[in-house]
């Protein structure tokens, strides 16, 4: 029997569209200052994990946030496409009020999970989900038997957590899909199994003055109590 991959799965930190609500897909927003703490915060909380690979979306958002768990465990990070977030088209760059001010009729059907709407040049759920889970099997399968670690996006998230609970696409979300939390799956060899979701323990105190010494550390200042 093949042994189980552990899999820390991790949405990227906040980006000020998250803050403004407004679609980012796969327009390659970078993070705030506070995605740059968290993902400080995230790195130092999975130092010691024992990871043996770190995989990616390539988008900025998420390979910024995946780098900072390099810094703290040494090891390379890994892109992977096929990860990114859903394309939602005509609907990137806009926020969630102008998406429905300008199309009803597609915004009802994004709101109810229609599996088989796409927005304009996107994807539709059935599409991203045909994408990201293989891909998020494929990597896991590379490593029976260890731990890693996959960096990606909220709907990447949402996507791995109904393939571990067998819930359909349509069905309503009460999980989170915090920034820079910490969700834990197995992969078995046949499919995903859920340890633990949404683990934030290491953001409580966030902007602390570790953190903010942190951050001027690695952008080469002085850390502030001695600037």
């Amino acid at each position: 029997m093949t042994e189980a991959t552990r899999i820390c799965l991790i949405r990227h930190g906040q980006t000020a569209w998250n803050a403004a609500t407004r679609v980012q897909g796969h327009l390659d927003i970078g993070l705030d200052a506070t995605g740059r703490a968290q993902a400080e915060r995230l790195g130092r909380a999975l130092a010691s994990e024992g990871l043996q690979a770190i995989y990616s979306s390539d988008l900025a958002r998420a390979h910024d946030t995946a780098q900072a768990v390099a810094r703290h465990t040494g090891l390379p990070v890994v892109d992977d496409a096929r990860l990114r977030e859903r394309a939602f088209g005509r609907f990137e760059g806009l926020t969630h009020a102008e998406i429905a001010q300008r199309w009803p009729e597609g915004t009802a059907r994004w709101h109810q999970r229609d599996p088989d709407f796409a927005a304009p040049g996107g994807e539709s759920l059935l599409q991203f989900q045909a994408r990201c889970v293989p891909a998020a099997a494929e990597l896991a399968a590379r490593h029976p038997g260890q731990c890693i670690a996959l960096v990606a996006h909220g709907g990447v998230l949402d996507a791995l957590y109904r393939a571990a609970t067998g819930l359909t696409p349509q069905a309503p979300r009460s999980w989170q899909l915090a920034n820079a939390s910490i969700n834990r799956l197995l992969w078995h060899g046949t499919g995903f199994v859920l340890v633990g979701w949404d683990d934030a323990a290491h953001l409580v105190g966030l902007h602390d003055q570790d953190d903010q010494d942190a951050l001027t550390a690695s952008a080469g200042l002085p850390p502030t109590d001695s600037a």
